[in-house]
């Protein structure tokens, strides 16, 4: 059995513009991230807990996107998009699992400034590399396995003969809309898991958040305060965006379903999001961005060496000529 998915534009013109469109963004995507995961992992001074959360985050989101995009741009120019069943099940395992581990990072992220903040003399002792390898592990595993459950549940259910997923991909809303067997039981269940998944994370945020502001209002010095906001200014505006998006797809009555508009926000949180991360995170951050112009600066001149033959401006061999 296979779905057929119907949101692609049907005009050639506009398939080739919409290929492009995303392929620029996809690469601006993975560029951005692998620029964040390989600037955390070669500069010794971002060899900190926060920084660590980052380039997971970053990690899981090249992951997160890759499970959706290329099979987006893959359909855009073929006639036939067509997805079979098994493979829309994985495909939706793997967006909403890895979907639930990023709103999980973020509660951890939010958990590790409530510790620097609130609580900075036992910040070296609390936020170890091993508690910290088991957050990031934790959040993953959580995210799949909550995922795994939902989608299995969703596939028990009898499917109508229209096979038509009004979207780009298989996600939960348009999927359930094929349903035949639909009831509030199966609504509540699937709505009980994006409360698990979105709300209960949220919830973790908001509440660390208000240790964080009640704790920066003590302090006396306005330069304090500023620096206290600061480092939490970046998170705060990836937190407001992908919960926004998420609540607004995931945490409402099937009834309210709009193909259109849900297809709008799902490319928000699938590509908007993943594409603003790095935006955010590295212009609101001096050391980000230290760090991702010196990648880049070594790049150039391991290039540069290599153009000119493995040899210096001083002369000097730095690499053996072939």
């Amino acid at each position: 059995m296979e779905f057929v998915l119907l949101a692609y534009p049907s005009r050639p013109e506009l398939r080739v513009l919409s290929f492009l469109a995303v392929s620029l963004v996809y690469i601006l995507i993975v560029t951005g991230n692998v620029l964040i995961v390989v600037s955390i992992h070669t500069e010794a001074r971002l060899h900190t807990p926060m920084y660590y959360f980052l380039g997971s985050l970053a990690g899981v989101e090249i992951c997160y996107t890759a499970v959706v995009v290329p099979h987006i741009l893959a359909n855009t120019l073929q006639s036939a998009k067509t997805i079979s069943l098994l493979g829309c099940a994985a495909q939706m395992v793997f967006f909403i699992g890895l979907g639930s581990a990023d709103c999980l990072l973020l509660a951890t992220m939010a958990y590790d400034r409530y510790v620097a903040i609130c609580h900075p003399l036992q910040y070296p002792v609390i936020m170890t590399l091993t508690l910290c390898v088991r957050l990031v592990v934790a959040s993953v595993v959580i995210g799949l396995f909550l995922s795994l459950q939902l989608v299995a549940f969703i596939f028990s259910l009898p499917f109508c003969r229209a096979r038509g997923i009004q979207h780009f991909f298989c996600d939960v809303p348009p999927v359930m809309h094929l349903v035949c067997a639909h009831s509030h039981v199966h609504e509540h269940s699937v709505l009980a898991a994006a409360t698990l998944a979105i709300a209960v994370p949220f919830f973790l945020i908001a509440t660390s958040y208000a240790f964080i502001v009640a704790a920066v209002l003590k302090l006396h010095s306005a330069t304090g305060r500023h620096r206290a906001f600061s480092t939490c200014s970046s998170h705060l505006t990836v937190v407001l965006l992908q919960y926004g998006c998420c609540a607004f797809v995931y945490l409402r009555p099937s009834a309210s379903y709009q193909p259109r508009q849900d297809q709008f926000v799902s490319l928000v949180y699938t590509l908007g999001t993943p594409l603003l991360n790095p935006v955010i995170y590295t212009l609101r951050n001096s050391e980000m961005k230290g760090a991702i112009a010196r990648v880049l600066t070594r790049n150039r001149l391991s290039q540069h060496s290599q153009d000119r033959g493995g040899y210096n401006l001083s002369g000097i061999s730095l690499v053996p000529a072939m």
